[in-house]
């Protein structure tokens, strides 16, 4: 099971809350300067809570002097300690995105000094959040943009820690998927992610040999993650659980072992399931796309692409007719059927290209 037995970060500086000893402190300056004091034991949620809201009050006559102590309090060099206490005990939103930022800071720049217990201990208290929120439907909803932003934050842990020191996180996360849909439609949104930071956005922020690394774990372990994506399509009744593994089956075939494609009935469920229903025809297009586009293949599959572009041709045929003239749908249509011309677009001019 993908859980975790800590639900707090693991260092000696984080201790359940104090009084602070002047608790009469009401103005922004005051505030700030109290947070900024190096006494751990006395930092006060409250406080931050304060500061926070005259930094993003536009006409509070505080809010510059708020921000310079948002500024000065996230270089500090150990408030990141401070995290899991923001994130249980504020009452603003924006100080609990204030409390991942520090953390994304930390994760980013400090891991790799950070004793293995502390980085133990920060791991095991995101992955408990995350599970917490999204093993709740209702919470889910609730906390849409944090847990989006905490699963980045878990991003940027696995980049740090896995394969080598997390060598389960891919079997842990398939294996807790199966037992709770609203899990399984978070854990798909971690595996986009991962997709997307590994092959589309590691370039700049990882070095050549870590990204080979990751790149080698992703496709030794795509075996689990793709039977799992075979699951969800054959048997959820889920629409944004469908959709979301729609999406991130997208982001995965332009880097999987063809054999996914071509030897699996993954084109036949996309276009004979999935194309024809409006609510998943844009997500289905894309993935028909990333496949129509595959290119530098043998020619063995040179039938196969002739079959799925067939195949399309008849199912499309079921959406419009050859004689309709589509520009009246694009400029007038609905926000839908705009994007599914374009994507048709992209599709022809892909297969066009490649083939």
């Amino acid at each position: 099971r993908f859980h975790t037995q800590h639900t707090t970060i693991n260092t000696s500086a984080c201790h359940p809350p104090r009084t602070p000893s002047n608790t009469t402190m009401t103005s922004i300056e005051a505030a700030a300067q109290a947070l900024l004091t190096p006494n751990p034991a006395d930092f006060d949620v409250n406080l931050l809570d304060q500061v926070v809201t005259a930094a993003y009050n536009p006409v509070d006559p505080n809010r510059a002097v708020a921000n310079k102590a948002l500024m000065a309090l996230q270089e500090s060099p150990d408030v990141w300690t401070k995290a899991d206490a923001i994130l249980e005990r504020a009452q603003n939103p924006q100080s609990r995105f204030f409390g991942l930022q520090v953390l994304d800071d930390a994760i980013r720049i400090r891991w790799k000094v950070l004793p293995p217990e502390q980085r133990e201990g920060i791991k095991n208290y995101v992955v408990g959040k995350v599970i917490q929120i999204s093993s709740d439907e209702a919470l889910m909803k609730q906390e849409r943009v944090f847990i989006s932003k905490l699963n980045l934050t878990l991003v940027q842990i696995l980049k740090q820690e896995w394969p080598h020191n997390w060598p389960s996180f891919i079997p842990d996360l398939v294996g807790s998927s199966k037992t709770s849909e609203v899990l399984c439609e978070n854990n798909m949104q971690i595996l986009k992610l991962l997709s997307e930071e590994v092959f589309d956005f590691s370039r700049d922020q990882m070095v050549t040999e870590k990204v080979k690394k990751l790149k080698e774990s992703l496709n030794s372990e795509f075996a689990a993650i793709y039977h799992l994506c075979e699951f969800i399509l054959e048997h959820s009744q889920r629409p944004s659980l469908l959709k979301v593994t729609l999406q991130t089956l997208q982001r995965f075939l332009t880097w999987i072992p063809l054999g996914f494609i071509f030897q699996t009935q993954l084109i036949d469920i996309l276009l004979n399931k999935f194309f024809p229903e409006p609510i998943f025809r844009n997500d289905t297009l894309e993935c028909l796309t990333e496949v129509g586009s595959l290119t530098d293949l043998e020619p063995e599959y040179d039938p196969l692409f002739r079959t799925l572009f067939a195949g399309f041709l008849t199912k499309l045929g079921a959406v419009f007719s050859p004689e309709t003239e589509l520009i009246g749908p694009f400029e007038n249509g609905s926000e839908d059927d705009q994007i599914f011309i374009q994507r048709l677009a992209l599709f022809l001019s892909g297969v066009f290209k490649a083939h």
